[in-house]
Order: C-alpha cells, then sequence, then structure tokens
C-alpha cells in the first residue's frame, strides 16, 4: 500500500488550491466519495471533481493535523482536525487506495467540537 500520509498531503494541496487537476489526481477513474457514511457517492473522478468545486470550502484560512491511525492492506483510516478562525472540526477518514496511490474509496466523517 502506498503511505497513506502521502496521499493525505496531496488532498490538503488540493483542497487549498482547489485545481481541477489537484483533485483528479487523487482518485482513480471510477472512485467513489462519500461525503458522509450513508450518502449516495460521488462516483468516477468528474463526478468527484465536479462535486468537490460544488462545496469549494470557504471556511477562510485553515489549518489541518492528522494521523493515520490503522492500515490493513488497501485500507487506512486517518483521524484528523480541521481549525478555522471560527471553529474547530474533528475528521475521520475512511481511504482505500490502489498500487499507484490513488484513492478508489473515500469515506469522511466530520462533526464540530464544541466551543
Amino acid at each position: 500500500m502506498t503511505d497513506p500520509a502521502t496521499w493525505v498531503d496531496a488532498y490538503v494541496r488540493a483542497w487549498h488550491t482547489n485545481e481541477p487537476a489537484d483533485i483528479g489526481a487523487l482518485f482513480t477513474d471510477d472512485a467513489a466519495y462519500f461525503t458522509e457514511p450513508y450518502a449516495r457517492p460521488w462516483r468516477g473522478r468528474d463526478a468527484i471533481v465536479r462535486g468537490w468545486l460544488e462545496r469549494e470550502d470557504e471556511g477562510g484560512p485553515s489549518a489541518f493535523e492528522y494521523e493515520p491511525v490503522a492500515v490493513e492492506g488497501e485500507t487506512a483510516v486517518v483521524k484528523g482536525v480541521t481549525t478555522y478562525p471560527d471553529r474547530v472540526l474533528s475528521n475521520l477518514w475512511v481511504l482505500r487506495l490502489d498500487g499507484e496511490g490513488r484513492c478508489a474509496e473515500f469515506t469522511e466523517y466530520w462533526m464540530e467540537q464544541p466551543a
């Protein structure tokens, strides 16, 4: 498996640039991106780029700290904290990477921390 930290670092770069090429490079052609665990996923690279840009982060400057908490075969679980000027979010990501370091399936769980 590709190191999940390498993929997460590229995800964070894409999150800050919102460049379609940066976003698309993260995912396989037929990837599934679940914006919440039971939602219908964005399917395929083009749909993921489109969905990402439709929900472009407008929270202002942010910092993201993370650590992989479990890695088993192609699957990794990553715990993170996103800090904005006015709020803090806890994140849990489940991702399945292919042998070339692209994500085939991504599910995000996030919640706002109490003030």
